[in-house]
């Protein structure tokens, strides 16, 4: 891999410098944006974008196809948005995860978040379907998965306390299987709670309870 760091007026600018520079394009490259740089007042104040580009010696199917299923949708939709990969493989989650940005990124993640839940299953189903393989990804839009995954965090943990201290279990709202597994990854070392899910279909739930 060959990574490089480029400053330039927009974030987008600079990860298409990026990308020129290594001969590559978005599906063959992880783009982690290091700062969103400042507007300023008339140029006082003013700081560039930094986004670090890393060129992908020989990209997995599953990132080459969730790529291309991702841009075939928003061109059917025909929104002003551009998606970009930002991690090869997540760890906890087995698999690459897209960064979808622009004017209309709005319209994609949609009231608490449904549309872009939509979206993420769609991929999902068509890239499994392509691959006859059921593959994990994560399919983000400005940054609303990962706030939703520190917040779950956050969540998972409080939870974990009210059961310690009152000896009760508690039921969770129904959730999708991507975040009831985000809760269970947050719990699995703790010492005194453990995890489960029941319920089935859209209505299944994390229990939280005493070891």
């Amino acid at each position: 891999m060959r990574e490089i760091l480029i400053t330039a007026k927009t974030v987008e600018d600079a990860i298409e410098l990026g990308l020129r520079e290594l001969e590559v394009d978005r599906a063959e490259a992880e783009i982690d944006v290091v700062s969103r740089g400042k507007a300023g007042i008339l140029g006082i104040g003013s700081e560039p974008a930094r986004v670090r580009v890393t060129r992908i010696d020989t990209p997995s199917d599953v990132v080459k196809t969730t790529s291309e299923v991702i841009d075939n949708i928003i061109s059917l939709l025909g929104v002003e948005v551009v998606s970009t990969l930002t991690q090869v493989e997540r760890e906890d989650l087995g698999g690459p995860v897209f960064e979808i940005e622009g004017d209309d990124a709005g319209l994609l993640i949609g009231r608490r978040g449904d549309t872009l839940k939509a979206l993420q299953f769609l991929v999902k189903y068509l890239v499994s379907q392509k691959l006859n393989a059921n593959v994990n990804m994560l399919v983000d839009v400005e940054g609303y998965q990962d706030r939703r995954y520190q917040s779950l965090m956050s969540m998972a943990r409080r939870v974990a306390q009210r059961v310690t201290d009152s000896g009760r279990p508690i039921t969770l709202e129904p959730m999708p299987p991507n975040e009831r597994r985000i809760v269970h990854m947050a719990l699995a070392d703790h010492p005194r709670v453990t995890t489960e899910s029941t319920g089935s279909g859209s209505s299944r739930q994390v229990v939280v309870q005493l070891k």
